[in-house]
């Protein structure tokens, strides 16, 4: 696990998924003037460089947010993500991208409390420079799987939590489940934001009906599932196919929102006829 780098996958079509819904759930959580507190359990290094050898070896940036950064017609709550990538790019040109810690930087209000957890020490490390004058901040090398017994519930009764961890592991489908459970113990409130790769993997399939279960029992706002598939399996049946987010006690905005950028996403990274999305939701 220590060996994964995101870096290599920065600004793909998984992260403009992933990215589009936590900037959607906390452009929602700031219309409150109460403070709240971010926890991202797999935090990774902050921001990577579109421009340096990881990010260029696959070039997964230029199938996702490549094919957006320059588009000027979009629906605004993509247009408002692409948005936070060009401000990551003050002399306007795409060469770093924001990960979700990035992102946070952004979007949080010094009042709001980040508290970002990161395994692997070169990222963390550079995760902690790149966070290092945010007020309300704790970067942290231990596991954020555990992270939920310290941080939850947090104070003001107010959180979002983001768990996206690589997968690279098949015990991280059974961590991500427990993590979901604990955390509508801990506080049933949190909203939860739950991303998880599209792969031909008997766990990657029922990764979301057992998550629906769970949350079908002890979320009190419902939850809401999106997933994105851009592309076909290779010939031994491997490969990404797309990615999705699972959240539970989802803004109310947050499916509308959706259901307007899907479309566009669908067809601006799709790399076959049959892409497609789906987009489903249960209230509580």
């Amino acid at each position: 696990m220590l060996a994964y780098r995101h870096a290599f996958h920065a600004g793909n079509h998984a992260d403009v998924l992933k990215h589009l819904v936590l900037t959607r759930v906390l452009r929602y959580m700031a219309t409150k003037d109460k403070p709240f507190t971010l926890i991202d359990t797999h935090a990774g290094a902050g921001g990577y460089s579109i421009e340096g050898r990881y990010a260029q070896k696959n070039g997964e940036y230029g199938s996702g947010i490549g094919r957006l950064y320059d588009a000027t017609d979009l629906p605004a709550p993509l247009q408002d993500y692409v948005d936070q990538v060009h401000a990551f790019n003050p002399d306007g040109q795409l060469r770093q991208y924001p990960g979700s810690p990035g992102l946070a930087t952004l979007l949080l209000r010094p009042t709001d409390r980040l508290r970002a957890y990161e395994l692997h020490p070169t990222d963390h490390r550079i995760l902690e420079s790149f966070l290092a004058d945010r007020p309300q901040t704790q970067v942290s090398d231990r596991d954020g799987f555990e992270s939920l017994k310290a941080e939850l519930p947090p104070p003001g009764r107010r959180a979002a939590l983001l768990i996206d961890p690589p997968y690279e592991i098949k015990t991280d489908y059974a961590r991500v489940l427990a993590a979901l459970r604990e955390a509508l113990q801990r506080f049933a409130d949190t909203v939860i934001m739950i991303w998880y790769p599209q792969l031909q993997l008997l766990e990657s399939s029922q990764l979301v009906q057992r998550l629906k279960a769970s949350a079908d029992t002890a979320a009190k706002k419902g939850w809401l599932h999106v997933r994105l598939t851009v592309t076909q399996a290779d010939e031994r049946g491997f490969g990404m196919l797309g990615s999705g987010m699972f959240v539970v006690n989802p803004p109310y905005t947050l499916h509308d929102e959706l259901a307007a950028c899907l479309p566009v996403l669908v067809d601006a990274l799709g790399q076959y006829d049959g892409a497609n999305y789906v987009l489903e939701q249960r209230a509580a």
